[in-house]
């Protein structure tokens, strides 16, 4: 009888621990599990970026903090190779700085900055018509900015290389800024499990 008590404990513990393990991939990769439409009208499944470390960022081309553009540029070409993805999502939702169509946004980043990482259709990052990516990055309480909405253009988020949202960095945060770099560079030491 003991043996069939210790047997049936055993059992239960690893079904709990296999629940568990399920349960935290299923929320660990829920930025993997979505999709949005690239500048260039394509559906990107997020699943592109496993096993990368993401920068997730909220773009505007007529912001004074614009000019960011070619820090994320200088982020993208220094540690593309070692497994970092920069993505921008446009948004006019901040003094409507963002006012051109998709065809306008690529040749303005192309043009004035060089931008060559990935960049998406325009979007709202607040209110009710926010997409599906910003409700949930907005969700999660991070370090150093916190939880809530957007508030304003160029707002960073980390994503490491299992998907799991790490830290949010203000608009102000330069894409040098000594904290980010680290941030990504700690993200990036971190090999995919």
């Amino acid at each position: 009888m003991l043996r069939i008590l210790c047997l049936t404990a055993c059992l239960g513990l690893m079904l709990g621990a296999f629940t568990l393990a399920a349960e935290k991939e299923q929320a660990e990769s829920k930025f993997l599990q979505l999709s949005m439409t690239s500048l260039a009208g394509e559906k990107v499944d997020f699943n592109k970026y496993k096993g990368k470390v993401i920068l997730v960022v909220n773009t505007a081309s007529k912001c004074g903090l614009t000019p960011q553009y070619e820090g994320l540029q200088a982020l993208h070409e220094k540690y593309q190779s070692k497994g970092l993805a920069v993505v921008g999502f446009p948004c006019n939702q901040f003094g409507t700085q963002e006012p051109g169509s998709s065809k306008d946004i690529s040749e303005f980043c192309t043009t004035k900055y060089g931008v060559k990482f990935d960049m998406f259709e325009k979007i709202d990052v607040n209110g009710r018509e926010a997409c599906d990516l910003y409700k949930y990055l907005t969700s999660l309480n991070l370090k150093p900015a916190g939880t809530g909405d957007i508030t304003w253009n160029f707002e960073k988020f980390l994503i490491d290389r299992q998907g799991n949202v790490i830290a949010r960095f203000s608009p102000r945060t330069k894409p040098n800024d000594a904290d980010l770099v680290a941030a990504i560079e700690g993200a990036l030491a971190k090999r995919s499990e």
